[in-house]
């Protein structure tokens, strides 16, 4: 499902060229009359004891929305109080403000995209009233590259002044912010640390994408990468050192996905209360085809929560030409909590 194009963008007044492919509540404190008699450690006991767990438990049972395979029997795992999932739905835009050609977050100026976003956004509160919805702004911050660069890593880090913008208008609206990292030859433990100071935010979260991990030496572009339950266990672990030691909500963790090949050893991957991982279908094409796609990689080898990826042009390439409907969507099993718009 490629969405392949050439762009090119200033920085620090030097033009670089992209290369850029791809396929593609809490609530009171309660305690639990169910699970009192059980013996839990005193962590459980206090992530139990400041979290609304009964509106949690109904909301995954909904969420996963008459599955009967039992993989999605996520509701005994309590994130930490603060939790964004699955008491909302993200809403959210993706892109980079370099580039009018990687997302609707870059492609159109600040007051149209704030207008087409908060439109979506009632579309989603409309269609399900009984999930509010959260709007966010999805950045990429680390952008893979078709050529190596002075470090040799195939990777461009955006300047402190750009994600500065987007935090400052992600403010403005009240959204959340994803910051997305594309390692190119580099990795998570390189890349993940550079970002740190806004991680620390209540407000910021992290996306990962293993297409442009290019774990074999090779040019961005030029196969699928990948990510693996090591990387992927390192980079919640990182999340949830911030948030135990800032006394932070937990963070969402997005990790995007169109091929068996993108994420290895998913069994491997580690539920940890400060974290929730989405795991989002991130190829484009006809309805069909995509939501094939979500059977395939999304339901079939379960993580935590899901997400949906739309494209504004690239999924009106193949018949019928159109986008899917939040009808359509809202009828997944599971249904997405994560809904990103490029």
């Amino acid at each position: 499902m490629p969405k392949s194009s050439f762009i090119t963008m200033p920085k620090l007044f030097v033009l670089y060229l992209f290369f850029f492919l791809s396929l593609s509540g809490c609530g009171v404190a309660q305690s639990d009359p169910d699970n009192e008699q059980n013996s839990k450690s005193p962590k459980e006991e206090i992530v139990k004891s400041t979290l609304d767990s009964a509106n949690y438990k109904s909301r995954m049972v909904a969420m996963a929305n008459g599955d009967s395979s039992g993989k999605w029997k996520f509701g005994e795992q309590y994130p930490k109080a603060g939790a964004i999932l699955p008491f909302h739905r993200v809403i959210a835009y993706y892109g980079n403000l370099y580039s009018t050609r990687m997302g609707i977050l870059g492609e159109l100026p600040q007051k149209q995209m704030f207008a087409r976003l908060k439109e979506e956004v009632k579309a989603w509160e409309k269609a399900d009233p009984t999930t509010p919805v959260m709007p966010a702004l999805h950045y990429i911050v680390t952008t893979a590259q078709g050529s190596p660069g002075s470090t040799g890593k195939y990777r461009l880090r955006m300047p402190n002044a750009e994600i500065d913008k987007v935090m400052a208008m992600a403010e403005e609206i009240n959204a959340i912010v994803f910051l997305d990292i594309q390692v190119g030859l580099s990795n998570l433990k390189e890349e993940i640390p550079v970002i740190e100071k806004y991680l620390k935010h209540p407000r910021v979260h992290l996306g990962i994408d293993p297409e442009f991990s290019m774990k074999g030496g090779q040019k961005p572009g030029t196969v699928i990468g990948s990510f693996d339950a090591a990387d992927i266990n390192y980079a919640a672990a990182y999340l949830a050192d911030l948030v135990k030691k800032y006394d932070l909500p937990p963070k969402i963790l997005v990790l995007h996905r169109f091929t068996q090949g993108m994420v290895k050893d998913y069994k491997q991957i580690k539920i940890i209360p400060e974290v929730q991982y989405v795991l989002d279908m991130d190829g484009w094409g006809s309805p069909a085809r995509k939501i094939n796609t979500y059977k395939l990689f999304a339901h079939r080898e379960p993580i935590q929560f899901t997400g949906f990826k739309l494209f504004y042009k690239n999924d009106l390439k193949e018949e019928p030409h159109r986008l899917l409907t939040i009808k359509e969507l809202l009828a997944l099993k599971p249904i997405p909590l994560y809904i990103q718009y490029q």
